[in-house]
């Protein structure tokens, strides 16, 4: 198992290019079980989820052809072809890997008139029940079955049929499954209280591109019209946010100035906004966004909350970074219940972070001391690699097979830009 050391200390400068954004694209990858056609991705970042995603497309039936970017840094094209399923059951093996497994009940069950899936597994941030996604598909007309392990959704005879959902809570992945089902409903199907993030953004314009017809796009009432069938298209995965946003820490707490190139200021106001009330400067540009910081960090009170507001996938990073900001800090996790777990790990380093239910309390420290730490989940894991790269001598992050599932070629663009950092095996 591998694990990656980091001498702290120096201050990060230089062009750090931007990935795919993993969250979109494990989104984008089952668009192609909706058609007969090929559907070629471009951007598509180099993680272990997109292969897993991709091993499991394989094993219900669609071939799947990999090109490289030239010199192959970053990205890649995926051209997948699913002319015909060859089966519409997602097993255990390959589904206990991740939770975006799931975003294939939806297609599949819209394409074939039934779909098996086994309940997902993935980061142990909490308990995130998929019971919206099924009462979506109820709303067009599914049954559902669950026994040993596996959801079983069959459709009518004749296929799905439009209809109204109106979700109790914003729910990212219901919203996904629910819009690649509707594409290939009967009739009009409205979607109430759907998710706005960005990458839901690029579902639907990818689907648009399939010839989809979707209207409300970027809000959260999206209604659909749905087609007998979808054709091929190529599509480019929209920049992750969420690494840029760790980028951003990572100028930050190192003192640091970066240029974020291709990333997209739109997509992620919120966290910009943080990191300029943090005292860093920002400025988005036609080649990406820069983040420049000197001086002391100043602190923040930050809340987690579906987009526009901040998101939960960057509560671990600030976190990180805020250990380090003059004063005392109050973060709030309202998405998930169990996301401090690195906690523990940062305190081995020196940073005070005291735990109240679902808040936060970081009181600033002078400095930070590399330590031994383990990473639990994704976001997590870049928290540790953070502090690692302010604190005073050297720190080992164990477990960073995690990283591997989010972040491409960590090592590489943070030593292109100055960090002291290296893989190991623990073997």
């Amino acid at each position: 198992m591998d694990r990656i050391t980091i001498r702290g200390g120096n201050r990060l400068s230089g062009r750090l290019p931007i990935s795919g954004a993993k969250n979109a694209a494990l989104t984008l990858l089952p668009c192609s079980l909706l058609s007969a056609e090929p559907l070629t991705l471009t951007n598509l970042p180099r993680l272990a989820d997109v292969d897993s995603f991709g091993h499991l497309l394989n094993e219900l039936g669609v071939t799947t052809t990999v090109k490289r970017g030239a010199g192959d840094v970053i990205g890649r094209e995926m051209t997948m072809t699913a002319s015909a399923l060859a089966s519409t059951v997602a097993p255990y093996d390959i589904v206990r890997k991740m939770r975006a497994s799931i975003l294939v009940l939806g297609p599949v069950l819209a394409r074939a008139g039934e779909a098996t899936v086994s309940l997902p597994g993935g980061c142990a941030i909490g308990n995130r029940p998929i019971d919206l996604h099924l009462k979506a598909l109820e709303a067009l007309g599914a049954e559902i079955e669950l026994a040993a392990g596996y959801v079983k959704a069959t459709a009518p005879k004749g296929g799905l049929i439009g209809g109204r959902i109106s979700f109790p809570m914003v729910s990212v992945g219901a919203t996904e499954n629910a819009l690649m089902a509707a594409v290939l409903a009967r009739g009009e199907t409205v979607m109430e209280n759907a998710a706005r993030e960005p990458e839901i953004v690029d579902l639907c314009r990818c689907l648009v591109a399939m010839g989809a017809e979707i209207d409300g796009i970027g809000t959260d009432r999206l209604t659909i019209q749905g087609k007998t069938s979808l054709h091929g298209a190529t599509y480019e995965v929209m920049p992750d946010r969420i690494e840029a946003g760790s980028y951003a820490c990572a100028a930050a707490i190192t003192g640091g100035d970066i240029m974020l190139a291709g990333a997209r200021a739109e997509d992620m106001e919120a966290i910009l906004a943080g990191l300029r009330e943090a005292g860093v400067h920002v400025d988005a540009t036609a080649e990406g966004i820069r983040v420049q910081a000197s001086g002391a960090l100043q602190p923040l009170t930050v809340s987690t909350a579906p987009f526009p507001a901040f998101p939960t996938d960057m509560q671990a990073q600030f976190m990180a970074m805020l250990a380090l900001a003059g004063g005392t800090s109050v973060l709030t996790e309202t998405i998930f219940e169990n996301r401090y777990m690195h906690v523990p790990e940062l305190a081995r380093m020196g940073a005070d972070i005291q735990v109240h239910g679902r808040t936060a309390i970081v009181k600033g420290v002078d400095k930070l001391i590399g330590a031994e730490v383990m990473a639990t989940d994704l976001r997590a894991s870049m928290s540790l690699i953070l502090a690692g790269l302010a604190a005073d001598g050297e720190t080992r992050v164990h477990r960073v097979y995690h990283l591997d599932r989010g972040y491409e070629r960590l090592e590489e663009k943070l030593s292109a830009v100055g960090a002291d950092i290296e893989r190991q095996s623990d073997g």
